[in-house]
């Protein structure tokens, strides 16, 4: 695999062939995993700089043309070559969301609307699937033998999955998420929804995981446009199943998405129901 684009002329080679001259070549944000170049104003070239990063450019190859046929709003996939490899799509204009600030309600709508046209696609071939889900009895028995959780926290936290189980499928249908439906990559062009990014973490998995990566502020409007039964309480499961497991993961990160810091989860849910009336049937 190439490490970097700037060193072997790649980006400037997969420009010639689309006929955007060198001069038009120019890095991309700094992304975690991939090095991102924009050739002119209509496509990004992303080489990966790991082997799992690899993979992920190969899901996306797989999903974006599935998603699409499905009428999900994606920028297209133009090449994809699986020896270097690289992912060349489509440019979407405007900003993404968590750069934008302001989380509209009708914004989110509009994603609630095009992850119910998602999860109702035939998954592709070689989608991967999500792995067995945590056990959140065990999780929250492990964070108070670490000394992670006082005792009477314990307890009250495992009282509110005994609550919340019966609302929750023990084996939900799995159907092809997004898989990181974060602010970062859901972009906004005119205050309306441009398009849904970076589909690395594509899998086969429950659809109340396309909601997880939201702020929780946000999901009932999300909801509102997917128009999906009995969603609430497994989005919150999996907003408070992956808010504890980051207390087993307290160090601090730079990362610039919602959820990168440690306590950001829990203060989501404190100020959710802190500052809503809605969803207090699942408290």
């Amino acid at each position: 695999m190439r490490q970097s684009l700037g060193v072997d002329g790649l980006a400037e080679a997969v420009a010639a062939r689309y006929g955007v001259p060198g001069e038009k070549v120019h890095a991309g944000p700094e992304g975690g995993v991939n090095t991102v170049y924009f050739l002119g104003d209509d496509l990004v070239l992303r080489v990966p700089r790991t082997r799992r990063a690899a993979d992920g450019l190969f899901t996306e190859a797989a999903i974006i043309p599935a998603a699409r046929r499905g009428g999900v709003l994606t920028p297209a996939v133009a090449e994809f070559d699986a020896t270097v490899p690289y992912l060349l799509t489509e440019r979407v204009r405007g900003v993404d969301a968590q750069a934008h600030a302001v989380l509209n309600p009708e914004l989110f709508e509009q994603v609630g609307r095009e992850l119910a046209k998602l999860h109702r696609i035939a998954p592709p071939p070689g989608l991967p699937a999500d792995g067995s889900p945590p056990d959140p009895w065990a999780l929250v028995s492990d964070l108070r033998a670490e000394g992670r959780l006082d005792q009477d926290g314990a307890e009250w936290l495992a009282g509110w999955f005994d609550r919340l189980a019966p609302r929750v499928p023990i084996a939900p249908l799995r159907v092809p998420v997004h898989g990181d439906v974060a602010p970062q990559n859901i972009m906004v062009a005119g205050g309306a929804l441009a398009g849904l990014v970076d589909w690395g973490d594509a899998m086969l998995a429950d659809p109340a995981v396309d909601f997880a990566k939201l702020p929780l502020t946000v999901v009932p409007a999300a909801l509102r446009g997917y128009r999906g039964i009995n969603m609430e309480p497994r989005v919150l499961w999996h907003h408070l199943v992956w808010a504890l497991a980051r207390l087993r993961d307290p160090e601090p990160s730079a990362a610039r998405h919602w959820s990168a810091p440690p306590a950001s989860r829990l203060l989501g849910l404190l100020r959710f129901f802190a500052t809503t009336a809605a969803w207090r049937d699942l408290v």
